[in-house]
């Protein structure tokens, strides 16, 4: 590994790192400055936003009251107590002689009325011209105000980007002046280094010569902690008696395996030589269960059979005592009956 590579690389590293950090600082003091700036001017506008809203308001309420609108009479709560009555008297010239109110016309004061509507509405609409050229005023004020103030800004940004342009070419000249220093003492410390680097080397290449690795020394391979154990990175190899007696320990295996086995083979063997015989004594309970079984139905067969010729006999026996007592003009009448 080239170390002095490494270490130029891990300055460069700092110093770009620095200088990062630098500028990092240096913009977010400018980002805080702008932001400081831009809160100001949100305020400000919030102000002036809330003066010309109160102005309308204070407006409207002075010179706006629902009293001035032209539809005012058509939702005057006071309507009906302002107004007069259909008849004050019986000399009220507003009565006809029919008793009705007078229909010589549905308007009688129009012309004062409209007079007073067309100097009403002229009077709004200088009003409104009023409060338009003062709304204009207002917004062309706050129009200057805000590009002074970007005007500013923009000049506080022009002189921070200045500042920090002065402090980057600083760095710049720090920084070469630095590294040409570090470089002087990297080449005599090169040097230094090599002179050592080579006489390690020798030193290396005969400690290898003359140690035990190359020599290949079985020894080196005994663990501190007892003879039964190595260190792997050491270790050359089993030896013969070793690999000898691992080889009688597998066959010893091998061996005990196979007896298993027979073992196994002769338990298997005997268990189907068991169930054999078990089927085969089931099979005999079996068949001396049916032939038990066929001899109790004979058996019950012949019973009932021969329970079956006494019940006949005993019938045919009975019927006949019955015919023997029973008298024969009763049986013609009864025969005669029953063919009708």
């Amino acid at each position: 590994v080239d170390k002095d590579a490494l270490d130029i690389q891990v300055k460069d590293r700092k110093i770009q790192e620095a200088a990062e950090k630098a500028r990092n600082e240096g913009l977010a003091n400018e980002m805080k400055q702008n932001d400081k700036i831009m809160c100001m001017l949100e305020e400000r506008q919030k102000n002036d936003i809330r003066n010309i809203n109160k102005a309308i308001s204070e407006f409207q309420k002075n010179f706006q009251k629902p009293e001035t609108r032209r539809e005012f009479d058509l939702s005057d709560p006071q309507a009906l107590k302002k107004d007069r009555p259909a008849r004050l008297s019986d000399n009220d010239p507003r009565c006809t002689v029919s008793g009705l109110q007078k229909f010589m016309g549905e308007d009688l004061n129009y012309d004062q009325r409209m007079k007073f509507q067309k100097e009403q509405l002229k009077e709004w609409s200088l009003q409104q011209q009023r409060d338009w050229k003062n709304a204009l005023a207002d917004q062309k004020f706050a129009d200057h105000l805000y590009d002074k103030n970007r005007i500013e800004l923009d000049q506080k940004t022009m002189e921070q980007q200045r500042k920090e342009e002065e402090n980057r070419r600083a760095v710049c000249a720090a920084t070469k002046d630095f590294n040409r220093t570090q470089a002087a003492e990297q080449a005599d410390r090169k040097k230094l280094e090599k002179r050592q680097k080579m006489k390690d080397d020798m030193d290396e290449i005969s400690s290898l010569l003359q140690g035990d690795l190359l020599s290949e020394n079985p020894e080196q391979a005994v663990s501190s902690f007892g003879r039964h154990r190595v260190i792997t990175d050491r270790w050359k190899g089993m030896s013969q008696d070793q690999l000898m007696a691992i080889r009688y320990f597998q066959q010893q295996q091998v061996l005990e395996k196979l007896r298993l086995k027979e073992e196994e083979r002769r338990r298997d063997a005997e268990w189907d030589r068991q169930s054999i015989q078990a089927a085969r004594a089931q099979l005999v309970l079996e068949r001396h269960q049916q032939r038990q079984n066929r001899e109790r139905r004979r058996v019950l067969d012949n019973v009932n059979a021969e329970l079956s010729q006494e019940q006949k006999t005993k019938n045919i026996y009975l019927k006949e005592e019955e015919y023997s007592n029973f008298p024969t003009g009763q049986y013609y009448a009864q025969f005669n009956t029953t063919s009708r």
